[in-house]
């Protein structure tokens, strides 16, 4: 049966349009890397037994470049797929964007492993300041793309967020590049003093227990 105006009385209605998320909800994914990346740069800070800023900040991007590079290898071709629409090398070169997480990867390593600091700071400037320079050209043609930061698994928007990722890493390696490397002494050869003072602690208690 149908009605006046020619529709079926039977057809059911039709549904509401769906809603997108909140802002604060399409960026939980990095907000919750971000903070773990903290807490774990605080947790080795209390492995160290005191608070150095340039021993933060290395482990910091060490650790934080270490997972956005998991991240991006979980789903390496749809990486380089979101990659390609909005980096300026990627665009001219595939292989540069399937190669991008490894770079990333080294980084990270390095960074943690403390490896040629002044080479490292160095190349993560000009990485990160080209790859905000891609960012913000495709902003300003305000193109709606999804940011491949996070890889091809979490729906992260390419927004001014992911300029201040960029250049927010890129201000702390240029920082650190001018601070000079704070290795006066290698990590193991802290580590060691870390463990002789805990020696002496537990050797002074046993001390006064007897």
């Amino acid at each position: 049966m149908t009605s006046e105006d020619g529709s079926s009385c039977c057809s059911s209605p039709s549904s509401p349009p769906q809603k997108s998320p909140p802002n604060y909800q399409r960026y939980l994914p990095l907000l919750v890397l971000l903070t773990l990346t903290l807490l774990a740069t605080l947790a080795k800070q209390r492995h160290y037994g005191s608070w150095n800023f340039q021993f933060a900040m290395h482990d910091f991007m060490g650790l934080f470049l270490l997972s956005l590079s998991m991240l991006k290898l979980f789903d390496l071709s749809g990486f380089a797929n979101g990659f390609q629409k909005y980096d300026l090398l990627a665009k001219q070169s595939r292989p540069y964007a399937l190669f991008y997480p490894f770079l990333e990867l080294t980084l990270g390593l390095a960074y943690l492993s403390h490896w040629q600091p002044q080479i490292i700071h160095f190349a993560t400037v000009i990485l990160m300041s080209f790859g905000a320079i891609g960012i913000l050209r495709s902003l300003r043609k305000k193109e709606k793309l999804t940011c491949a930061c996070m890889g091809n698994t979490l729906n992260v928007p390419l927004s001014t967020v992911a300029i201040v990722e960029n250049i927010g890493m890129a201000t702390m390696a240029l920082l650190m590049l001018l601070l000079g490397s704070p290795f006066k002494q290698e990590p193991f050869a802290r580590d060691s003093t870390f463990s002789k003072k805990q020696t002496t602690r537990m050797a002074l208690k046993k001390t006064s227990n007897h």
